[in-house]
């Protein structure tokens, strides 16, 4: 439940608002990646990214509100996504997810989220997270190797 007692986290906008709207959603991403840059442990998935991080860092954001219930400002820009279709030109493997989940973990321990919202949040974002990997495990076991993209 959302700390108003309303909706449950995932139903409406009550994960949106935990999380504070686009104000609280941009800081975890600006959190996420400054941590990922910085930290020698997360440097196999930060090199997957471009070296102006400044649209990744906005995608993210995008992404973050419109899957947690708010405005679908991902769409609005970008248009429509697929997070495993987006992803399946690089080399994610169990290791890299775990990575970038340890990372948005550490990442969202620092916000000021409800706490019931962080293990809320950390348990909804594996399953995109997994849906990335076994998309281009499926690929490489068809005989696809990821490609620059």
């Amino acid at each position: 439940m959302d700390e108003a007692g309303g909706q449950p986290y995932g139903h409406g906008d009550a994960s949106f608002r935990a999380a504070g709207g686009e104000t609280g959603l941009r800081a975890l991403v600006d959190n996420f990646f400054d941590r990922m840059g910085s930290d020698p442990r997360f440097k196999t998935i930060y090199d997957m990214h471009p070296d102006d991080l400044d649209v990744s860092r906005d995608k993210l954001a995008r992404f973050l509100c419109g899957w947690l219930g708010g405005p679908k400002l991902f769409s609005q820009k970008y248009g429509s996504i697929s997070i495993p279709r987006a992803h399946q030109h690089l080399p994610i493997t169990a290791v890299e997810r775990d990575q970038w989940l340890a990372c948005m973990r550490e990442s969202v321990a620092e916000q000021a989220f409800p706490a019931e919202f962080k293990v809320y949040l950390m348990e909804a974002l594996y399953v995109p997270a997994e849906g990335v990997r076994k998309r281009i495990e499926r690929l490489a076991g068809q005989g696809h190797e990821p490609v620059e993209g």
